[in-house]
């Protein structure tokens, strides 16, 4: 991947959703395109069935449709912690994950990694 583009409305969205869950974890899909290199992410789905706690946030992978639209989910960390745990990347799911972490304020409580847990640059719109 050569560049990720994340609308301002995405942006938003997850930090809204993450401010309207604390203390708990929020969770959500992360829709776009993919081609050329390049991912637009360009809208949030709150996922079927899903669960929040204090130190977890999921949903079951099988009532997901398949779609290709799908780059990915986004959470957020409660405790601050704007990093990858164990489990988030035993549990990764799609192209990308974005944590969100405390207190949810701007794109700065953002991060975007890929599977191994490394910091992926991305661009407003």
């Amino acid at each position: 991947m050569r560049s990720l583009i994340i609308t301002r409305s995405v942006i938003d969205s997850i930090l809204t959703y993450a401010k309207i869950a604390h203390p708990r974890e929020a969770i959500l899909i992360l829709q776009g395109k993919a081609g050329g290199g390049k991912i637009l992410i360009n809208n949030v789905i709150i996922p079927p069935l899903a669960t929040h706690g204090q130190a977890f946030s999921g949903f079951p992978l099988s009532m997901l449709p398949s779609a290709l639209s799908i780059m990915g989910v986004a959470h957020s960390h409660p405790s601050g912690a704007l990093a990858p745990s164990t489990h988030d990347l035993n549990h990764f799911y799609g192209r990308i994950m974005i944590i969100t972490a405390y207190p949810y304020d701007s794109e700065n409580d953002i991060r975007v990694f890929d599977g191994n847990g490394n910091i992926i640059q991305y661009e407003i719109t």
